[in-house]
């Protein structure tokens, strides 16, 4: 498979920017941090300025063609690459959605060495020729299925992390939990800190970290109810432990409420709405997907 060109973003000199530093058109011009400035000006294709590698000290004239390299060089995450199932939702030069299945864990760590979403996806840019390493903006409890942002480079991921919790980047998730939260709509406000001594739990600690979920009973059966979520935050089980915290933890949750295999083998949860701004374009993006058949049945 031949090889992508790697990912460039240009900028023609304005008269109004003429006389400026390359580094300051970097800045303010493509919006690049300092740390990707200080990384690609080594690169001989990193910075260029009409087609000719420039000192960032370099002062532009208007009309002049300025690009900078943004893709990785070279993959320093470690991930190995390995097959496994994707489902692209969406993709173009600077991000990807994915529809992560439950039971896939996001990132390799104990006992998950090579089949991960972060395996499947750099074998995936093997097999299309893709210049990029694992960059992904968010995550999702390995469980937990539904859409999931991933960035194709570092510029990409930075300025996409950077809008995580404001109107610029919004999540919304359905949850099946176990009994119907009273009122039936409300928010949750309630910092959240580890369980000393477990590697994993959370809980409900005035000492933890701020944290905030907005919530809406959509509707109900068999003494479970299905719950509409948005997270003002984003802390590690932030749903799990909130929903738990009203006496209705998720069906199927082994840490926070009660496992049941028979009913469903993971916390009823589900990444279901996803909006952003493109961190190139600034076009404003969306994507919706329906609740999964494990989920549905809890409420049939």
């Amino acid at each position: 498979m031949a090889e992508h060109a790697p990912r460039r973003l240009a900028l023609t000199v304005a008269p109004e920017q003429a006389g400026k530093t390359v580094d300051t058109l970097l800045r303010r011009g493509l919006g690049l941090s300092g740390t990707l400035i200080r990384h690609v000006k080594w690169l001989e294709d990193g910075i260029l300025l009409d087609g000719v590698r420039v000192h960032t000290d370099r002062r532009a004239a208007a009309g002049q063609l300025l690009s900078v390299r943004v893709s990785d060089d070279v993959r320093r995450s470690g991930i190995v690459s390995a097959p496994g199932a994707l489902d692209i939702v969406y993709e173009d030069a600077d991000l990807l959605v994915l529809n992560k299945a439950p039971g896939v864990p996001c990132h390799p760590g104990p006992g998950h060495f090579d089949d991960t979403l972060g395996n499947f996806l750099l074998y995936y840019y093997d097999q299309s020729g893709e210049c990029a390493d694992y960059h992904p903006v968010h995550r999702l409890d390995r469980g937990t299925s539904g859409l999931m942002v991933v960035a194709k480079h570092p510029h990409a991921q930075e300025r996409l992390k950077r809008a995580l919790h404001t109107n610029a980047f919004r999540r919304g998730y359905l949850a099946v939990c176990q009994g119907v939260p009273v009122p039936a709509e409300g928010v949750v406000d309630a910092p959240i800190g580890p369980v000393p001594g477990s590697l994993m739990a959370r809980r409900i600690d005035p000492a933890g970290q701020s944290a905030r979920t907005r919530y809406q009973v959509l509707c109900a059966a068999h003494g479970r109810a299905l719950v509409r979520l948005e997270l003002d935050t984003g802390r590690t089980h932030q749903i799990r432990v909130h929903m738990a915290s009203l006496g209705c933890p998720l069906t199927g949750d082994f840490l926070y409420g009660t496992e049941e295999r028979a009913l469903i083998s993971r916390p009823a949860l589900h990444s279901a709405r996803l909006s952003l701004r493109h961190p190139i374009t600034g076009a404003a993006l969306s994507w919706q997907l329906p609740l999964p058949e494990d989920m549905k049945r809890l409420l049939e």
